[in-house]
């Protein structure tokens, strides 16, 4: 089921430059701004990202300290 979604107090500059893109891709504005709100929930923000990777990262058991990094650099110096 679709839903109605009205968004009030658009200048008219973001609205013409939006009838714009509209049209360079042949779409109603309608149908753009549809697909881009599609586009915009399809990847997650920028807040959802950086918990997935902290996640990610707290489940990790491969620690590599900063005195390791440099053993390791100072190893191929040698």
């Amino acid at each position: 089921m679709s839903i109605q979604i009205t968004i009030r107090g658009v200048p008219e500059e973001v609205r013409d430059q939006l009838k714009v893109r509209a049209a360079s891709r042949g779409q109603s504005m309608q149908e753009y701004l549809r697909g881009e709100l599609e586009r915009m929930v399809a990847k997650p923000t920028l807040d959802e990202w950086l918990r997935k990777v902290r996640l990610r990262k707290q489940a990790s058991t491969n620690l590599v300290t900063t005195e390791n990094i440099l053993q390791a650099r100072d190893a191929d110096r040698k």
